[in-house]
């Protein structure tokens, strides 16, 4: 990640120790899936939310392609959404989940990136 996606990241997170899972900082840049249920009907097809930081988002977006294109392991998991039938861009999102999973774990432990 370069120094200013890494910045934008920090800049937008804040404090790490306000989350309590990784979950919720996905939810916090927004995306996290929509959910949709009018009484008995529930949504299996669901959006991403965007209702969170949209700055967050941008940055997160941008150093996952980044990410994917010279780190291996997430070089795969988007080749392997993609062999999926999912979208370039649905790919890069899930990706990005991933990405935004394993930031909070280094900033939880301390630890740098292990491939």
């Amino acid at each position: 990640i370069s120094y200013r996606m890494g910045a934008m990241i920090l800049a937008e997170v804040g404090d790490f120790s306000r989350f309590s899972n990784a979950d919720q900082i996905l939810a916090f840049a927004g995306l996290s899936p929509s959910t949709y249920q009018s009484g008995q009907l529930d949504s299996s097809y669901s959006h991403m939310e965007k209702r969170g930081s949209r700055y967050l988002r941008y940055a997160l977006f941008n150093a996952t392609k980044y990410v994917c294109h010279w780190d291996e392991n997430f070089g795969a998991y988007l080749s392997k959404k993609i062999s999926e039938g999912k979208h370039y861009n649905v790919a890069v999102g899930h990706a990005a989940k991933k990405l935004i999973r394993t930031i909070y774990r280094m900033e939880l432990t301390g630890e740098a990136y292990r491939k």
